[in-house]
């Protein structure tokens, strides 16, 4: 089947470590670790708020994660790359009182900031019930303990829950970054030249659809493998203690099984 002429290896070679492509990839990247980066610290305080006692601030990140993870992500990423029709011109000042500033969001919102701010706030949703499904899962005991030792709730928070609710966040964590170097692709359908849109202007050009997809279905399982391994030994650092198994090297784990698979059939 790969040796079908039709795949044009020698193409997709050419085209595998060119120029526009690595440019593609290297946007690909940055808006991979800028969405994630504004998902998770805002994801965090919003599982914080959702855990809060006061029913308004509760109730703020209900409504938050309500709605984005209720609405498709296209239609937030165009929406971010149409916020100019609605607000033109943000001012900030005091109510009732003089403008500080103003800022022209025609000109702020350029396609790449749009893309970040919807994967970002989108991917804020998830990480919010990921971390406070990890915060529930420390014993209260140990909230407990520190406030009687005099902590602040957001100091207890810092300092004894959230490490501990590491070694359930790590895991989906490593997911849904794996996820979001994918969605990133969505991008395309408001020109940010990431690596699909990359693909689409060049095979729009020089009508090698099927290798150019190729090209940057490699680069994406080259990616996700990366993520993969160090999702790996994230969990690893954070699961210290937890198993003998989770101590063991990736290596290690693979030389066992092959082991075992041959006492079995010997």
């Amino acid at each position: 089947m790969s040796t079908n002429k039709r795949f044009g290896w020698s193409v997709v070679r050419h085209y595998f470590t060119s120029s526009q492509v690595l440019h593609g990839l290297v946007v690909t990247i940055e808006l991979t670790a800028t969405s994630m980066a504004i998902g998770i610290a805002f994801g965090t305080i919003l599982a914080i708020m959702r855990l809060s006692p006061n029913p308004l601030v509760a109730g703020a990140s209900w409504i938050y994660i309500w709605f984005f993870r209720g609405t498709p992500l296209l239609v937030q990423i165009l929406f971010w790359f149409n916020i100019a029709a609605l607000y033109p011109r943000f001012a900030i000042g005091i109510p009732l009182g003089p403008q500080i500033g103003h800022v022209n969001l025609t000109s702020l919102i350029t396609p790449f900031i749009a893309g970040m701010l919807a994967l970002g706030l989108n991917e804020a949703a998830y990480m919010a019930e990921i971390v406070r499904a990890g915060i529930i899962s420390v014993d209260e005991g140990q909230g407990e303990a520190a406030s009687a030792l005099g902590m602040t709730r957001l100091l207890t928070m810092r300092r004894i829950v959230l490490p501990q609710a590491m070694r359930v966040i790590v895991p989906p964590t490593g997911n849904e970054t794996i996820s979001m170097l994918k969605t990133s692709s969505l991008v395309a359908v408001i020109a940010v030249p990431e690596l699909l849109y990359t693909a689409q202007i060049i095979y729009a050009r020089t009508y090698q659809t099927i290798q150019l997809l190729i090209t940057v279905s490699i680069w994406y399982l080259i990616l996700t493998s990366i993520l993969s391994v160090g999702q790996y030994y994230l969990e690893r650092h954070f699961g210290r203690g937890t198993s003998r198994r989770a101590r063991e090297g990736l290596f290690e784990r693979w030389r066992r099984t092959l082991f075992a698979f041959h006492q079995e059939v010997s």
